[in-house]
């Protein structure tokens, strides 16, 4: 008797959890699922974002094979400092970022002020992401990051900047038709939509955070995130010093790393 109350429970609870395991999105390898799982997430979504946000996100999303492509094959990142230096314009960013601290002067005090960080390093990252907002990428920013939350390699964590994207969609701080770098990466200094939502400031005083139009959101939101990553004011942030940290938070790639670092110094004098 015993057994039958617990195999009875057991297929109630089984009944109880099968509607939630039928709308879950699974991830797939190729394009061909793509579409399915775009109307499974969407039903998933529909709880946590507006159903009128996601049909109008949705609108235009396709399987994006030129971001698989780009995530696949990340190579520069393997290169030499020196070399690194050389692919990415390390002189060429040194010295019109030196213009564009002269031409920005409160801009930048500014921030300093208020975040600790000084403009060498805002200028690198700024110049190395998209040459001072000159290029911002060219892929569909929502359909990067769908094809990546789909995509089974790193599928939790591109969902979580996929709902991200969608809630800045909603706040109508993100266009759907805005375009960016190939991993959904969003503006003037490349933010992951996660991290717009998380360190997101409007540096302009409009009352949106404008990663893509605005030079004083991005930069002061760029400064934001690295006083989220550690980031204290006076500091050194050459390798082995007090900063260097937050800039490690900034990319993975050592390479990255110390190319900013460098750049940075060259600006700041």
């Amino acid at each position: 008797m015993l057994k039958k109350t617990f195999a009875l429970a057991g297929l109630v609870l089984a009944a109880a959890l099968a509607p939630q395991a039928a709308f879950a999105a699974s991830c797939g390898n190729t394009s061909a699922g793509f579409d399915a799982w775009v109307q499974d997430f969407k039903q998933e979504a529909s709880g946590r974002i507006s159903p009128a946000v996601l049909d109008r996100a949705f609108a235009n999303v396709k399987y994006n094979t030129a971001t698989i492509r780009a995530d696949r094959g990340q190579k520069s990142f393997k290169l030499s400092l020196s070399e690194f230096m050389k692919k990415r314009g390390g002189a060429t960013i040194v010295s019109r970022g030196k213009k564009m601290k002269a031409q920005n002067a409160a801009l930048f005090a500014s921030i300093e002020q208020r975040y600790g960080v000084p403009a060498g390093p805002l200028i690198a990252i700024w110049g190395m992401e998209t040459g001072f907002g000159n290029f911002l990428g060219k892929e569909h920013t929502l359909s990067a990051v769908s094809t990546l939350a789909y995509d089974c390699r790193r599928s939790d964590y591109f969902t979580d900047q996929l709902y991200a994207a969608l809630t800045l969609v909603q706040r109508g701080d993100l266009a759907t038709d805005a375009r960016g770098a190939a991993h959904g990466e969003i503006g003037q200094t490349q933010f992951l939509p996660a991290n717009v939502v998380k360190y997101g400031v409007d540096g302009d005083g409009n009352g949106h955070v404008d990663m893509v139009r605005s030079k004083a959101d991005a930069l002061a939101s760029t400064a934001n995130f690295l006083r989220g990553h550690g980031w204290r004011a006076g500091g050194g942030y050459q390798p082995g010093e007090a900063n260097f940290g937050a800039i490690q938070g900034w990319n993975a790639a050592s390479v990255y790393q110390q190319a900013i670092a460098q750049i940075a110094a060259d600006i700041d004098g």
